[in-house]
């Protein structure tokens, strides 16, 4: 059975690396894959705070936006979900002898119990290279870890009157999240990987990523807090 997790960037590395966090998150992942032979893990890795502080300097040099020249800022946020996604592997050890994976359309045989990636190319987030990884190796479920609980019917920031929802149809999250991607949109799956997701019909659930002790019921197929997002 493989289950892929898309971590964000923000968990793993808000400002700088969150030790503590990384700790738990592996010993977390150690103590699941010993409960059955048959489980594997494929973790695509998000930029965080390294990219977000890089591409913020990159828009403070050139004078643009955020909206503005996407390429090259997809580029500084992938070179940063690959130094992420680098460190991940190497705590991993043993479990991950292959290289992350850069491109997940071009990766071979999955070898050892867990596969590392990061991101791929510019037009869309590590979470469409999550749903690609999923389609090659044949998983039916993506775990989407960010900074919130929960999908909301609209930013809770900004408006008080927005609701957590428990469980969404492809359609409808489609109507939440539009359909342009662009570097650093603040979405809780991007949309292209939205759009491909659909597709395939696959399940997502959107969850905190702190929250070690719900990921574990995740994983294990318990009632978890979280968001499902899924065909109907």
């Amino acid at each position: 059975m493989t289950t892929v997790l898309s971590l964000g960037g923000s968990i793993v590395a808000p400002e700088s690396p969150d030790a503590a966090f990384l700790k738990a998150f592996v010993q977390l992942v150690r103590a699941y894959l010993s409960a059955g032979d048959s489980r594997r893990l494929i973790i695509v890795v998000g930029g965080g705070g390294p990219a977000r502080r890089w591409q913020q300097a990159y828009r403070e040099v050139m004078e643009c936006r955020a909206g503005d020249e996407h390429e090259a800022q997809d580029w500084i946020g992938i070179m940063a979900t690959r130094l992420n996604a680098q460190l991940v592997k190497a705590l991993l050890g043993e479990l991950c002898p292959q290289d992350v994976v850069t491109d997940p359309t071009a990766v071979g045989l999955f070898m050892g119990r867990v596969l590392v990636a990061s991101g791929w190319k510019p037009g869309f987030s590590t979470d469409n290279d999550a749903v690609l990884l999923a389609e090659r190796f044949g998983a039916d479920r993506i775990f989407n870890l960010s900074n919130i609980a929960k999908v909301y019917t609209d930013d809770p920031r900004t408006n008080p009157e927005a609701r957590p929802i428990d469980a969404i149809s492809w359609a409808e999250f489609r109507k939440l999240v539009g359909e342009e991607w662009s570097p650093g949109k603040n979405s809780p799956f991007d949309p292209v990987a939205t759009r491909k997701a659909a597709e395939l019909g696959l399940s997502v659930i959107c969850a905190a990523g702190r929250d070690l002790a719900n990921l574990r019921e995740m994983l294990e197929g318990r009632s978890f807090v979280g968001t499902l997002i899924g065909p109907n």
